[in-house]
């Protein structure tokens, strides 16, 4: 199936709330699933979990951590050996030189400790702004929205935002979502992403928010005009008679 377009405006504001407010009943209490023992381990992983999904992450994590239990020790590590370990997360050359560079940020600037603050974090090797909002929200329950692909997607198919970039979708979602409900909602998003609103195709049928979505709306028509093409009629089958 052809990518579902985006809805062209927003819904209004009554509309996203109530959207939002389904999303929260049908999510209650949710959390990172990103397996972790600590802020260490957490930021590690989030940067692991870069193109990949958090499942894979998790089985890559254990041997990680195993063998690199401390900032110190990871900080030490030899890339190709990180290398061998992570490899099934894909991008294993960048991801191992990023998280070594980010241990030893954490060991010669920070004591070996993951700060809390956003400039902080995000001065740290391979952490950018969706990074430092995961650690901010999960590991030091700070006010911070996370706008991941799943985040990106799902917002733009209820029509909640009409943001070209992650950093717009943000700012729509913060207007929207209460200060601290941000990281409840990373992941209210996150997981209907998953479950129901998935790339390529989603669920709408199943989807408790269908009656306020924009989008099932647009694939009708998609399917409707693919329909009427002629390109989609089934040719009369030739006949093989000698006439």
């Amino acid at each position: 199936m052809p990518s579902i377009p985006f809805p062209k405006k927003k819904v209004p504001r009554a509309t996203a709330l109530a959207a939002l407010e389904i999303l929260e009943r049908t999510y209650p209490n949710p959390e990172t699933a990103l397996e972790h023992g600590n802020d260490y381990q957490l930021l590690i992983s989030v940067i692991l979990s870069a193109q990949t999904t958090d499942a894979r992450v998790n089985l890559t994590t254990p041997k990680l951590f195993a063998k690199y239990p401390t900032p110190e020790k990871l900080a030490r590590a030899k890339q190709s050996d990180v290398e061998k370990i992570i490899m099934s997360t894909g991008f294993f050359r960048m991801k191992a030189k990023n998280i070594i560079a980010c241990a030893r940020d954490l060991v010669e600037r920070f004591g070996g400790q993951v700060p809390r603050e956003r400039e902080d974090l995000e001065s740290l090797a391979g952490v950018g702004r969706k990074t430092a909002s995961v650690v901010m929200a999960n590991a030091f329950k700070e006010l911070a929205l996370a706008v991941d692909t799943h985040v990106f997607r799902v917002s733009h198919r209820l029509g909640l935002t009409l943001g070209a970039t992650p950093r717009q979708v943000e700012d729509d979602l913060t207007k929207l979502v209460p200060p601290e409900k941000w990281g409840d909602a990373t992941h209210w998003l996150i997981l209907h992403g998953r479950a129901i609103c998935k790339a390529p195709t989603p669920q709408c049928p199943r989807c408790p928010v269908n009656h306020l979505c924009p989008t099932p709306a647009i694939i009708a028509k998609a399917n409707a005009v693919r329909r009427a093409s002629p390109s989609s009629r089934r040719r009369p089958a030739r006949s093989n008679s000698a006439g």
